[in-house]
């Protein structure tokens, strides 16, 4: 793994809209506006490097699913912040009808650096973004600038192969719905769901958008329904799982949830499932699962333990996002009580590459590893204002 500087392509930014990054400036709180989309610089890998990769994330995918058997058959939903007993019942039923409720796609993020074993920091499996950048222009940059070169980068052909092996579960006689919440002000979350989409058309359903805002209730019918009043029998929503089960609607959605019994109305994907996945307690019950396993950290959910005079630690809410939340306790700083649930885990700070930390997204689709982003920051939180850096495999 080497970082290598380079001169960005003439016209770099509308190349890359073009290509559905429409996102490629962010701005910082000093109102500047500086690259997402960042190929002043790119990372380079040996075919053998990511070949050890792709096993990690593999191992690391199937741990986390024996970690999501084991909340269920302990009945620990509560560990998740999980208390609704009405929910936590849908959550166990989808878990034990999950050939039926596969999952999609999902992106583990780690620590590596070149040397040792790769860290896992978290896993975003319910709702994770930066799949446009990592799916199409990285693969069309490397194509432009290092024709002959290869990437791991299989995640076009596997989510149109997805969708195909989804296609059978799907309700009949409506279109699967593609939905986005309108708030997105950055159209991240938009051309994530629009590409998603299109890699569905590929693999031949029948689509069509729409904005959480604008998904109705019939309260004749008792069905979810559009805005010309088509029920939807089947949505993937870019819209995290614990937001749909707590807003106004939450209680309609539990009521009419499709979780492969065929007595729901709505089947969502991803999965109810998903909830034990999506939430940073799994790194603590993955830890005392696997207690001194190469890719995992320490962590726990009752407080940072040894990590407090040894390592340091980082604590993360439970249900967090983009960094938000995260704080970094050195060894020595006081201790300190989080205002929310969170899980603690060891401090490992990330590789520092020419003043820049790096963290690698590796993406999962179904239960295979299909393909790695990279994002860069000044700091140890990888948070809005973080980098997309390409890679090639050389």
């Amino acid at each position: 793994m080497e970082r290598r500087t380079i001169t960005p392509r003439p016209g770099w930014q509308q190349t890359v809209e073009e290509q559905g990054l429409i996102y490629p400036l962010t701005r910082h709180p000093d109102g500047e506006l500086r690259p997402y989309w960042d190929e002043s610089a790119y990372y380079v890998f040996s075919l053998p490097e990511v070949e050890a990769l792709e096993g990690v994330v593999e191992e690391l995918h199937a741990m986390c699913l024996a970690a999501a058997g084991h909340l269920v058959r302990e009945d620990r939903l509560a560990d998740l912040g999980i208390t609704d007993p009405r929910l936590a019942a849908l959550v166990a039923e989808a878990w034990h009808r999950r050939a039926e409720l596969p999952s999609l796609y999902g992106r583990f993020d780690l620590r590596y650096d070149g040397t040792g074993a790769a860290k896992l920091l978290e896993y975003n499996a319910d709702t994770p973004t930066s799949l446009v950048e990592a799916a199409s222009p990285q693969w069309f940059w490397m194509e432009e600038r290092f024709p002959g070169a290869d990437q791991w980068n299989s995640l076009h052909e596997r989510l149109v192969d997805a969708w195909k092996e989804q296609a059978r579960l799907l309700p009949p006689g409506s279109p699967l719905y593609f939905a986005h919440s309108a708030g997105d002000e950055l159209g991240e979350d938009l051309m994530t769901v629009a590409y998603l989409r299109e890699t569905a058309e590929q693999a031949g359903l029948a689509t069509d958008a729409i904005a959480v805002e604008d998904i109705g209730w019939d309260r004749l019918s008792r069905r979810f329904v559009d805005k010309r009043l088509r029920f939807i029998r089947s949505c993937f929503k870019l819209y995290p799982w614990e937001w749909l089960t707590t807003d106004r609607f939450a209680p309609y959605v539990l009521e009419t949830l499709d979780n492969g019994g065929g007595t729901g109305t709505t089947l969502w994907i991803e999965p109810a499932w998903k909830m034990l996945l999506s939430n940073k307690a799994l790194l603590a019950v993955l830890w005392e699962l696997y207690p001194g396993h190469p890719n995992l950290l320490p962590a726990y959910l009752d407080g940072p333990r040894e990590l407090a005079t040894t390592t340091g630690y980082v604590t993360k809410p439970l249900l967090g996002r983009e960094g938000a939340g995260v704080t970094v306790r050195e060894v020595g700083a006081p201790l300190s009580v989080p205002q929310e649930p969170c899980s603690y885990q060891e401090l490992a700070p990330l590789p520092d590459f020419d003043g820049n930390r790096v963290v690698l997204g590796a993406w999962v689709v179904g239960d295979e590893a299909a393909g790695l982003g990279i994002r860069e920051s000044a700091g140890l939180v990888t948070d809005e204002y973080a980098r997309f850096l390409p890679h090639v495999i050389l």
